[in-house]
């Protein structure tokens, strides 16, 4: 069975005011004195980074091939960031982006000052925090032919973990206005097949060379190989306002994983929806989340949120079943078409407080 690890960045804020708050140094040396900061693998510690902007933090669980235990180690690490960040005088929310204005500060090091110098006003938009799942390949021509597959059934994952509705102090409309900000990076987004590996490390070694990007980790495709670890990485998630709900994405992903695998050893070519299509698919996810038409992840035409990933539910349940996961993951998602995503939540807690504040306090408590 393959192990599967998922990465959340948090959003740093006064618990009182609602405000971001750039305070990750100082919740990093919380948890460098209580025993230290560590790798994914290390059983002991807590795998915690600094992100592009001082106003967030991110997490990595360990690998793990079991769901239950997937979700105790995202329930058991939030609660130690967020130790660490009261201890800061801070708070961190699982949400994608900052409800209240905010102005990002830049975290400090020589990488983040050039990614400032070359792309100017667009690095000052980028305080947004996702959702990172990897799943672990055999080999990275394995990998390459999973990523091919995965492409036209990526837009569900957005629409379910969509949760970044406001946006400087207003509502953007869209259930994850956090992706269209992240597509302003020139290497964001969806991909053609690659059809090898090969050929994907060559694209992957141009788009070095070209001097654009810096290096391999700015290779921002929505699904991609790890440049770290024997894993293929699927970004396309916001962070998620329900801690269970990274499990039930974490169970899809795998499945995809494994189908996508499946098919590949069967010689089944991968889609060939292009980018085009992919892109309208991925706006109509972020615009609507589950609470409004999605584009059918093979016809490409509007169909119910419940139909569409239904349509999705239907092509991994082999995998699901075979990953003990099929239970886990329609009960997610029925709950999430019943009680709605973050997006539909921050927008009935605002309707019920009145206060972007008291909305992000509350979201607060909630993702802890």
């Amino acid at each position: 069975m393959r192990t599967v690890g998922v990465e959340e960045e948090l959003l740093l804020v006064d618990e009182e005011t609602g405000e971001a708050q750039s305070r990750s140094s100082a919740v990093l040396a919380s948890a460098e004195r209580d025993g230290g900061v560590g790798a994914p693998g290390d059983p002991e510690e807590l795998s915690l980074e600094r992100e592009l902007h001082g106003q967030q933090i991110e997490f990595a669980t360990r690998p793990a091939a079991d769901m239950a235990e997937l979700a105790r180690e995202i329930r058991r690490l939030r609660t130690e960031v967020s130790a660490h960040a009261r201890r800061a005088g801070t708070a961190v929310a699982a949400l994608a982006t900052s409800p209240l204005p905010v102005s990002p500060r830049l975290s400090t090091g020589e990488r983040y000052r050039w990614l400032a110098e070359q792309f100017g006003p667009t690095i000052q938009e980028q305080l947004t925090c996702g959702c990172h799942v990897h799943v672990s390949v055999d080999s990275d021509e394995e990998g390459v032919a999973v990523i091919d597959r995965l492409r036209p059934w990526l837009p569900l994952l957005l629409a379910m973990s969509a949760n970044s509705p406001f946006w400087q102090g207003e509502d953007t409309s869209h259930g994850s206005y956090r992706s269209r900000v992240w597509n302003r990076w020139p290497s964001a987004g969806p991909t053609e097949p690659f059809g090898s590996a090969r050929r994907y490390h060559e694209e992957v070694e141009a788009m070095v060379a070209s001097g654009v990007i810096r290096d391999k980790g700015m290779v921002y495709f929505d699904a991609r190989l790890s440049h770290r670890y024997p894993t293929v990485e699927v970004r396309v998630a916001d962070v998620c306002l329900d801690p269970s709900t990274p499990v039930v994405l974490a169970a899809l992903t795998r499945a995809l994983v494994d189908t996508a695998a499946e098919e590949w050893r069967a010689g089944t070519p991968a889609p060939t929806t292009g980018v085009p299509l992919l892109r309208l698919a991925a706006w109509r996810s972020a615009r609507t989340g589950l609470d409004g038409d999605l584009l059918h992840p093979t016809a490409h035409t509007p169909v119910p949120a419940e139909e569409a990933l239904t349509t999705l539910l239907d092509h991994v349940r082999p995998a699901l079943k075979s990953n003990d996961d099929l239970t886990l993951v329609e009960n997610g998602v029925t709950r999430l078409l019943r009680d709605g995503n973050g997006a539909r939540v921050q927008r009935e807690l605002l309707a019920e407080t009145g206060s972007l504040r008291e909305m992000v306090g509350e979201c607060v408590r909630r993702g802890e």
